[in-house]
């Protein structure tokens, strides 16, 4: 029989707890929780502040109770483990309701103590009340709080995912919030160019959204920022991110990787062999670009508490890395991610050339009352094809894309793939070919140099340049807006005014969608005009990228007018 003794819950605790006990009834398992609940929806804490989740109490998985008796599982909460002895394999543990303090021991020692909301101390921190949303009691808190004062106007710091889905969720119950992040855009997993769409309709539903201005200190319910603007407050939500939680390893000597969380190997046992570590406090494998990095998601943590315990139990373990899959619900789109995009391969300096393919095609049959337009972009290893990652932002199901998308990355899958996956389809639910597909066969055209592309970020450039745009959508979506120096010819005119179209220039071909600028691209190439590139996605992307920073930087727009459908 061994003693396993783990530190910390939620997530990777949990689950390598109710594991071990299923794979051996005999050994005696401790789990230390510094705080109240041990067992609690992380993800979900958010959506109880909006009042989408009724009650607090439905936030709670698990008890300590429902532990010990489901799975004879011996949970000490409001319990912090102080100190780790390697050399004598001892605990030293602290109840924080009585001060006092005993000793524990341990054959096998896991740590899942999770990250720390970063909140730095800003000058005049102390003049504002500051709240981190983390655990349960952090929003029994919050929800005291702004029941018992009379709160009007809320700040949040930072836009990740936490940051934005607090946003959503005050504003829905009637909260003015202003939303600061010091980056100039929301939400990593997503590019640039694609979270124009997030940043429209976060302020079209009224929230203030401040991109590339930090925070430089606060005065009395006031948020000073750098450009010298002063934003008024009655709370302030700090959700710049999270640190690995590594005190304890830090103190028992464990390695820490240069990402700055908790070392390990292939079977997360850290430099110790008796001692394991799972969760936001350590480094995990990018198995698409060959290094460590910071992984805080719940599904992750899930799987390596489940690794230890067959670890543990001298079951074999299988670690192929992780891609990172995410998504995101924001007010009326939702938005999912996975693998890498254009962004990270930038920030990191990854030696990959690669491609990537933006377009816009609808989640179901177009003629169906719930149909949207889903935007979609892939990025792909060239030569190989070899998919890197992928991003979708619509009204729909973009889980079930970025599902395929993550699925296929797993096992090497290349844009090849793509093109031939057989994926459900009737009207209500998707498209014949689905927009998986179709970003297969777009790469693939691109692959074989069926014709050339440029990315929709692009255009305002092409204007500056005086660069010749041809607009082949039909004359009156033309004259409802269109890009200021484009010029306009339908493409059921295309073969009949070819003499119109410089053969000195390079066209850079322009529609709705991207469909019908690619169909115009080849007839031109056809018709002897070599020099013809399509532009990705048409116009309603372009509006969408547009926007945004048209408005909030007051400048000239690109567009007569901005069409989003």
């Amino acid at each position: 029989m061994k003693k396993i003794v783990i530190v910390g819950g939620v997530a990777g605790g949990a689950s390598v707890a109710t594991r071990l006990r299923r794979l051996n009834e005999e050994d005696e398992i401790i789990m230390f929780e510094r705080g109240e609940h041990v067992s609690f929806s992380s993800c979900g804490l958010p959506y109880r502040l909006g009042n989408v989740i009724k009650n607090t109490e439905d936030l709670i998985v698990t008890s300590p109770k429902g532990f010990l008796d489901n799975f004879n599982v011996d949970v000490r909460n409001n319990t912090e483990v102080i100190e780790i002895d390697r050399k004598n394999k001892k605990l030293k543990i602290k109840n924080l309701k009585t001060e006092s303090m005993y000793e524990e021991t341990y054959d096998k020692l896991i740590l899942s103590p999770g990250a720390n909301p970063i909140v730095p101390k800003f000058p005049g921190i102390e003049k504002v009340q500051v709240f981190t949303v983390k655990n349960v009691m952090d929003v029994i808190n919050i929800i005291k709080f702004l029941d018992n004062k009379k709160v009007k106007e809320v700040t949040i710091i930072g836009g990740g995912f936490i940051g934005v889905e607090t946003a959503e969720n005050l504003k829905e119950v009637g909260y003015n919030i202003t939303l600061i992040e010091a980056m100039p855009q929301l939400l990593k997993p997503f590019d640039y160019d694609m979270v124009q769409i997030f940043h429209k309709e976060l302020t079209d539903k009224g929230v203030n959204l401040i991109l590339n201005k930090k925070v430089e200190g606060f005065e009395e319910n006031k948020v000073l920022l750098s450009s010298g603007e002063k934003v008024d407050t009655d709370v302030v939500f700090m959700a710049i991110g999270v640190s690995p939680e590594t005190t304890l390893a830090k103190g028992a000597n464990l390695d820490i990787g240069k990402m700055g969380g908790i070392k390990t190997n292939q079977n997360y046992m850290t430099n110790d062999p008796d001692i394991y570590a799972i969760g936001d406090a350590v480094e995990v494998y990018g198995s698409l670009f060959h290094d460590y990095f910071k992984l805080a998601l719940a599904g992750p943590a899930q799987k390596q508490g489940r690794a230890v315990a067959d670890h543990i139990n001298n079951l074999p373990v299988d670690n192929r890395g992780y891609i990172g899959t995410s998504i995101i619900q924001v007010f009326d789109y939702n938005g999912a991610s996975t693998g890498l995009n254009e962004g990270f391969i930038k920030a990191m300096n990854l030696n990959v050339d690669y491609d990537t393919v933006s377009l816009v095609a609808h989640d179901s049959v177009s003629i169906m009352p719930n149909s949207n337009p889903m935007y979609f972009k892939l990025v792909y290893e060239i030569p190989t094809g070899r998919i890197l990652g992928a991003q979708a932002i619509g009204k729909g199901d973009v889980a079930r894309r970025i599902d395929v998308i993550a699925t296929a990355l797993k096992y090497n899958g290349t844009i090849y793939d793509l093109k031939d996956l057989e994926l459900c389809y009737a009207p209500p639910f998707g498209t014949a070919k689905d927009v998986v597909n179709y970003a297969g066969y777009i790469a693939s055209n691109l692959m074989s140099d069926t014709y050339r592309h440029c990315s929709f970020d692009k255009v305002r450039e092409l204007v500056e340049n005086n660069d010749y745009i041809l607009d082949v959508r039909p004359r009156a979506l033309f004259d409802i807006g269109h890009i200021v120096s484009a010029v306009n010819i339908p493409i059921e005119e295309l073969r009949d005014r070819i003499n119109e179209i410089p053969k000195d220039k390079t066209i850079y071909i322009h529609c709705k969608t991207g469909m019908t600028s690619y169909n115009g691209a080849l007839i031109l190439q056809s018709l002897g005009i070599k020099d013809v590139i399509a532009i990705d996605c048409g116009f309603s992307l372009l509006s969408y990228y547009e926007y945004f920073n048209d408005k909030s930087q007051s400048r000239k727009p690109i567009l007569t007018k901005y069409m989003f459908k």
